[in-house]
């Protein structure tokens, strides 16, 4: 907590080994107008986390033979429109090869907010991007490189609901929350990112501009406590939700892709304090005027988990070896721990 203070953060912490939590403090305020102060246990928008969220549930299906990493959208959605859609794989899509549509690039708003993410109503279902604007002239061919967009997943969040027959937001109650007990976990019900939660802010100290946070769906729709995913990162370490090969292959970062595996990214990085490089398992969010960073550090049976509200922090990269990343993970995995 001291170097989150040391950078004058807003925020929630947490850290965990295998015995459990061990360390969970909020700092600064989540309505700076109001003067509320943050507090450990406050839901917060998982933002991309959920892309992590959405990875895990594939592979389960991948586990029981329904999906394959290899198979092609047509595979699993015969009614997709895109011509992309005998030729993108699962893979691809998790790993932001697949060439799809970009919601970002949507026209925006005066607020410069895409209009994708404005909508409402019953066009912003998985199911119904996948079939409407994800469906549309993608941007490139399949596989000819890594570029982050959120239309990947959902349509993988589309794939899921068709293979399994139940909605998204009850597929991740099923195979995640109620699994592991994780009583915070739901998607975003209203669409709005400050019911209760922290307010988001921007550059300039400003409130960030009105979003539907409903219509990331399985790209970024997930609410939850700081505590509830530090729970979910410690049974991918257990393997609590998926065998060991599965997550070996989920946690396979290909360095011609930035070290991207599926749904996080999977790399060795230099920490101060520790004597070799630590192989991290990193997934970042933001959206709303939240970051998130949630950091597995399978060797070592750690994690951490960090919320502010604030997208103007820059949490820089770890690989440089500087920067409120990398001391704050140094902070977490290199010094022992004491509850």
């Amino acid at each position: 907590m001291a170097v989150a203070q040391a950078a004058h953060l807003g925020a929630e912490i947490a850290v965990a080994d295998q015995s459990g939590a061990i360390f969970n403090s909020a700092i600064g305020l989540a309505d700076r107008e109001a003067g509320r102060p943050h507090r450990a246990g406050a839901r917060w928008l998982w933002a991309s986390v959920t892309k992590q969220v959405t990875a895990v549930l594939v592979m389960k299906q991948v586990e029981l033979g329904q999906i394959s990493l290899d198979g092609t959208i047509a595979s699993y959605l015969p009614d997709f429109a895109g011509p992309g859609g005998d030729k993108v794989t699962v893979r691809q899509l998790l790993q932001h090869t697949s060439g799809l549509p970009n919601p970002d690039d949507t026209a925006p708003n005066a607020s410069g907010v895409p209009g994708f993410y404005l909508e409402t109503g019953n066009r912003i279902t998985d199911a119904a991007r996948a079939a409407g604007f994800c469906g549309e002239a993608p941007k490139a061919a399949p596989g000819a490189g890594f570029a982050y967009n959120n239309c990947d997943y959902l349509v993988l969040g589309a794939m899921l609901e068709r293979v399994t027959g139940k909605a998204y937001g009850a597929l991740v109650a099923r195979d995640i929350a109620k699994p592991l007990a994780l009583r915070s976990l739901a998607l975003s019900r209203d669409g709005k990112p400050n019911g209760g939660m922290a307010t988001g802010y921007t550059v300039g100290s400003k409130r960030y501009p009105p979003i539907n946070v409903a219509t990331f769906g399985a790209a970024g729709a997930l609410t939850g406590t700081a505590r509830d995913l530090i729970a979910l990162a410690r049974a991918l370490i257990a393997g609590s939700l998926l065998g060991a090969a599965s997550r070996a292959v989920l946690w396979q970062g290909d360095p011609k892709l930035g070290y991207e595996a599926l749904g996080v990214w999977s790399f060795p990085a230099q920490l101060g304090g520790c004597a070799a490089p630590v192989e991290l398992v990193e997934r970042r969010g933001d959206v709303g005027g939240i970051q998130v960073r949630n950091v597995i550090a399978p060797a070592l049976g750690r994690s951490v988990v960090v919320f502010t509200n604030d997208d103007s922090v820059e949490f820089g990269e770890v690989w440089q070896g500087r920067g409120l990343s990398f001391d704050l993970l140094s902070a977490a995995f290199c010094p022992p721990l004491k509850p």
